[in-house]
């Protein structure tokens, strides 16, 4: 996707009210790191009358080359945050990053107090494959970012391995046995490989996660992540109602000469039975 597209897709977004934005990860291409600037630069300042502006977030890895060029991108915001994250379970760390407890707990400690170092005060933090994760360490780890600086805790499921009462339990252990963990904000980021992230977010909210990851229309690594649509039908956080494609109107005809929807219609969208409302106009003579 070219920086416009995804500048344009920000605009919408932050015209349905969403609070943050993560907009990209900014040194994975140059195209990224000049979207996540435009929309920094752009709809990261742009306030509506309410003065409200979204946060603009650039994702990076747990080191400071990373967390450097994508606090270079969303600096422009108003509100900027910078989500560093690292594996956290024994499998990734084993295979993947080829790092024990110690050293993966260094590298988080350190690399969010580096982004803070950079002037960033909103620094979210994600232990990878949280679900996967001995607790004892998820519970160390944590507490330690948030003694470095971190301002929200992103507890994932990375490879969308969790059942609902094992992701829920997962939340309420991490509030329970975590220092300082009161004085940040619980996030979740739940992947929908068995079909369960939306029951999983849900179920994260249920015992204390103040901030949904979601995605329009569930869009993400293999079979997506929780679908903003789903969240908003099942916790009564409402979506605009012509929201294009997925608003409950996005589909719906009023006046007449729209109601053979087949004959001028660019594509054959929408579901099987779309809505069709009575004339409502009046008319003078």
């Amino acid at each position: 996707m070219m920086p416009e597209e995804k500048l344009d897709i920000a605009r919408q977004l932050a015209k349905l009210g969403v609070d943050i934005i993560e907009a990209g990860f900014p040194c994975a291409s140059n195209d990224d790191f000049n979207a996540v600037k435009k929309i920094a630069q752009e709809v990261g300042n742009d306030e509506d009358c309410d003065g409200y502006v979204p946060v603009i977030a650039g994702v990076c890895r747990c080191n400071e080359k990373d967390i450097a060029i994508a606090w270079e991108a969303v600096k422009y915001a108003k509100r900027p945050r910078l989500c560093t994250f690292i594996a956290t379970s024994p499998i990734h760390m084993e295979y993947k990053l080829k790092k024990g407890k110690d050293e993966v707990l260094e590298i988080a400690r350190n690399m969010v107090k580096f982004a803070r170092s950079l002037g960033c005060n909103d620094v979210q933090f994600g232990p990878e494959d949280a679900a996967r994760s001995d607790k004892e360490f998820l519970y160390q780890i944590i507490g330690e970012v948030i003694k470095a600086g971190a301002t929200t805790v992103n507890i994932t499921d990375t490879v969308g391995i969790a059942m609902p009462v094992e992701f829920g339990k997962l939340i309420a252990d991490i509030k329970a046995n975590t220092d300082g963990i009161e004085s940040v904000v619980i996030a979740t980021h739940c992947h929908n490989d068995l079909g369960l992230a939306t029951a999983n977010t849900l179920e994260g909210a249920r015992f204390g996660a103040r901030q949904l990851e979601v995605t329009i229309n569930g869009i993400g690594e293999r079979a997506g992540n929780a679908s903003l649509e789903e969240v908003e039908e099942y916790s009564s956080m409402h979506l605009q109602p012509h929201k294009a494609i997925v608003g409950i109107n996005a589909f719906v005809h009023e006046s007449g000469i729209h109601q053979v929807r087949n004959l001028h219609m660019v594509m054959a969208m929408g579901f099987p039975s779309n809505v069709y409302t009575e004339a409502l106009h009046k008319f003078q003579l």
